[in-house]
């Protein structure tokens, strides 16, 4: 299995309850694929860095996991098919970038302690 991370942005005309939606599903399409989520973040709302859709903000949201390369596939079909998700990008992690990634993990529950 490899490591893959995946951020994708919604819109931002969403409530509370309809981004905690969209975020389910994504993770219920890893989770049934056969993934496993290792780490996930929900970096709230932010301001984009150029208008996306006459749209200067949006609701951000990262999934770190592992899984088969064939349930990337699907999942980016779902995001191509959601018209709350604005963006996505989802790259595979070299051994480099897990490691990187515990780190930041771990660096994170330390200021949280």
């Amino acid at each position: 299995m490899n490591h893959y991370e995946t951020v994708f942005i919604l819109t931002p005309v969403l409530s509370d309850v309809q981004v905690k939606e969209a975020v389910d599903k994504f993770r219920a399409i890893i989770t049934e694929g056969g993934g496993q989520l290792v780490h996930e973040e929900d970096w709230g709302l932010k301001k984009l860095a150029y208008p996306i859709q006459k749209k200067s903000t949006a609701f951000y949201s990262m999934m770190e996991f592992q899984a088969e390369g064939v349930l990337i596939e699907k999942l980016e079909t779902e995001f191509r098919r959601d018209e709350r998700v604005i963006r996505f990008l989802t790259f595979k992690l070299d051994k480099y970038a897990v490691e990187y990634a515990i780190r930041r993990r771990n660096n994170q529950k330390k200021k949280e302690a």
